[in-house]
């Protein structure tokens, strides 16, 4: 009838019912927050400079007399770096976003489950997944 090791899908209040669980899976989120935050970094550390380097006469142009057209026309005239700097400041903007939802609202239960689901098969895995360590300690 039933295995002896249950499913998430069958324990669904896992979480609440289990403070070691609720701990790990609390782990995991603080690890997906620490990637995305790694993510922002290592984009604004090595796309940014690259690309704020090729704007950099209109950047000079700028400080002597900053206007919206000459935004624009350095902006329109170097689509790579546009890109790259909108690409910049939108992952930004989305985790920011993203973490004061989760600040503000708590977290959804739909991500909720799912970190559930991935704490449970890293637990399934043991020591050979990657993240056994860090949701361990």
């Amino acid at each position: 009838m039933h295995s002896p090791e249950k499913s998430p899908s069958t324990d669904v209040n896992m979480a609440s019912s289990d403070p070691a669980f609720a701990q790990q899976v609390q782990k995991l989120h603080n690890l997906t927050i620490y990637g995305r935050w790694l993510f922002v970094s290592c984009l604004w550390l090595t796309i940014a400079p690259f690309y704020l380097w090729r704007l950099r006469e209109e950047i000079l142009l700028w400080r002597q007399y900053f206007t919206w057209v000459a935004v624009r026309y350095a902006l329109y005239h170097h689509p790579l770096a546009t890109l790259a700097l909108a690409s910049c400041i939108g992952m930004t903007a989305a985790v920011l976003i993203l973490q004061s939802r989760n600040i503000i609202f708590g977290i959804p239960s739909s991500e909720l489950k799912q970190l559930e689901k991935k704490v449970w098969q890293i637990r399934q895995q043991g020591e050979s997944h990657p993240l056994w360590k860090w949701i361990n300690n």
